[in-house]
């Protein structure tokens, strides 16, 4: 009975290795890509082993270094904020929804829940952050929206904190005479470490991935994040591209590392990605599934 049992994990084990490799598979072959100089690309398309390596597409990408550090160091500054701003308001948002005893319950609930159908549209949402909170061109233009639009992850913290907190450690704080702040910060909170690494990991991505943002509210290069930057490298590119240009320069323009550039761009703005789940990886399924089931 144990060797049966220890030929069906051995089987799954093996199942799981050879599914992980099929999800690898693509980002191996978007590096491969970003290493392929251009006419292979486009005589051969994409492969795993490139006919001619070349590092133009970097090169080409690196040549406003200064931009591209900068625009880093604007990103990593925003997820990083936003990300701690995000995931106190978030649960101190969710924890009182989580809560039997507090009046109104299931009307904020429901208003938390509607958040996620519906929204005021684009030109209201432009109208209000640049004429009502007058945060164009500043850091908060890509701070704030985030803020105020995380109606899912409240209720995943929410139902989090009601089936896994037990209410008999809060009613023991409550008679040794801790407050309610006190019982959030010392006690539910280091109880709620995987919620908190799974709302984090989303909320990290969000930020990171946001290149929306800067394309509505900032006009100024000094804030560029970098997708938005990377992305209007892109744009840049392919106007060139298609621009009718003849001689020297159509040519100079036909050589441009479009493809290349493409896949260099997707590995330079998902290592930090990539560098920061393992962190969070042992506590993201258990995040999502313990909050989502009843114990």
């Amino acid at each position: 009975m144990n060797s049966s049992i220890r030929y069906q994990q051995w089987a799954l084990n093996a199942i799981f290795i050879v599914l992980a490799a099929f999800c690898l598979l693509p980002f191996v072959l978007l590096v491969a890509a970003s290493f392929t100089d251009e006419q292979t690309i486009i005589r051969n398309g994409y492969s795993f082993f490139p006919e001619k390596l070349s590092l133009y597409a970097y090169e080409y990408l690196f040549k406003s270094s200064a931009s591209i550090f900068r625009s880093y160091g604007i990103s990593i500054l925003v997820t990083i904020t936003g990300t701690a701003i995000g995931l106190l308001m978030i649960t101190l948002l969710a924890y009182p929804l989580s809560r039997k005893d507090m009046p109104l319950r299931t009307g904020l609930s429901f208003y938390v829940f509607f958040t996620i159908l519906f929204n005021g549209g684009l030109v209201p949402t432009y109208l209000v952050y640049t004429q009502v909170f007058d945060i164009k061109n500043t850091l908060l233009a890509l701070i704030v929206p985030y803020l105020l639009l995380s109606g899912f992850y409240v209720l995943l913290a929410r139902t989090f904190f009601q089936n896994t907190i037990p209410p008999e450690i809060i009613e023991s704080a409550y008679m040794d005479g801790a407050g309610e702040f006190r019982i959030f910060f010392r006690m539910i909170l280091p109880l709620s470490t995987p919620v908190l690494a799974t709302v984090g990991l989303f909320q990290l991505i969000r930020y990171w991935n946001d290149w929306f943002n800067g394309l509505i509210f900032i006009t100024k290069e000094d804030l560029f994040s970098l997708q938005y930057l990377l992305n209007k490298i892109l744009l840049d590119i392919q106007f060139l591209a298609v621009s009718d240009m003849g001689g020297r320069q159509g040519d100079a323009l036909s050589a441009l590392p479009k493809e290349g550039v493409r896949m260099a761009m997707a590995v330079v703005g998902v290592i930090p990605i990539m560098a920061a789940y393992p962190f969070f990886q042992k506590f993201f399924v258990k995040g999502l599934t313990v909050g989502a089931v009843k114990g």
